[in-house]
């Protein structure tokens, strides 16, 4: 071997040797979206991706790795406990059953923005760092809540209060006990289920933001919007613990500022969204049935009551301290 090819293989083993400590200084991060990728949720989301792999370049990345098709809605809360996957987009709602404290988020009726600054996320964390082995990163996509849709108008009952009696209404875990006090008949169902059902008449109707609706196809069937919306939509970028603490505090600090950056901008965005979306609905044929007044504020206060009458029911620990932070009374 000469004296030059020696350097060369020198030169081109200390490259090669700099190219792999590069590629695994570069932290790689699996993300799983509860929504399929069409839906604006999961749009909202790659936003959120793209800022960090921009500003990670070199250190972090996130990889989305797929949605309800990969892993179902009502099985992510235990994936992420179980690291099947570092990172996800999922609302608190569908995983109270370990995480009951993750009430608060469609119990309050303040800001993400507020509450963060108010020690929020700090507080909550405490029980999804001790019970769901996960990390809240943000409450993202805020500044909405949910509506009833229907294919039947709803009566009004004996104390003028909305009546949902003989109406069939797809429903979540988070929100069925408030549907079921109006009188709903109740079918727990995924999302990606209930085109079907509505085209059948298996159900009348929905809860759900505004935002997405058309996105499932479902506005083709519904006919009516109650206002106002109830509770806040609770979707989280949370992350599996072990995966978060494992991260170098480089990667945590880019991932977090991300995390931070992105709640206030998805809510923003939301609002804007949220009249976009709600004009091309009524403009579709969707007639909006308005409660005011004290039947506005009853059916508040029902829906308000309750998300923090369950989360007690289930573990009363933090319901004060939470409550106290999360909750502003009318």
């Amino acid at each position: 071997m000469t004296k030059h090819t020696y350097i060369k293989g020198l030169a081109a083993a200390a490259l090669f040797g700099l190219s792999s400590v590069a590629a695994q200084a570069e932290e790689v991060i699996r993300a799983i979206t509860f929504v399929p990728a069409q839906v604006s949720f999961a749009r909202n989301f790659q936003g959120f991706v793209d800022l960090v792999n921009e500003r990670g370049e070199g250190v972090v990345q996130i990889q989305v790795i797929g949605g309800p098709e990969t892993i179902p809605m009502a099985r992510m809360g235990d994936a992420q406990k179980n690291g099947i996957a570092d990172m996800f987009m999922l609302p608190a709602g569908l995983y109270l059953n370990l995480v009951p404290e993750g009430e608060a988020f469609a119990g309050s009726n303040r800001d993400p923005m507020s509450l963060r600054a108010d020690g929020g996320i700090d507080l909550v964390n405490k029980a999804f760092h001790a019970k769901g082995n996960a990390h809240v990163l943000a409450h993202v996509d805020g500044g909405a809540g949910f509506h009833l849709w229907t294919t039947k108008k709803p009566g009004i009952d004996e104390n003028g209060q909305i009546d949902l009696s003989g109406i069939r209404l797809r429903s979540s875990p988070l929100y069925r006990a408030f549907l079921e006090k109006l009188g709903a008949t109740i079918v727990v169902q995924a999302a990606g289920e209930v085109y079907t059902s509505l085209e059948r008449g298996v159900v009348d109707g929905t809860g759900w933001p505004v935002t997405g609706l058309r996105d499932y196809g479902w506005d083709k069937f519904l006919k009516y919007r109650i206002n106002p919306s109830f509770f806040q939509t609770d979707v989280l970028v949370s992350m599996n613990l072990d995966s978060w603490n494992g991260l170098s505090d480089e990667a945590k600090a880019i991932v977090n500022q991300a995390a931070i950056d992105h709640e206030k901008s998805s809510y923003e965005a939301n609002v804007a969204l949220n009249v976009t979306e709600g004009e091309i609905l009524a403009e579709g044929g969707i007639e909006t049935i308005e409660l005011t007044g004290e039947q506005r504020e009853t059916f508040l206060r029902t829906a308000y009551d309750i998300a923090w009458e369950r989360l007690k029911g289930r573990d009363a620990t933090m319901h004060d301290e939470l409550k106290a932070v999360f909750f502003e009374d009318f």
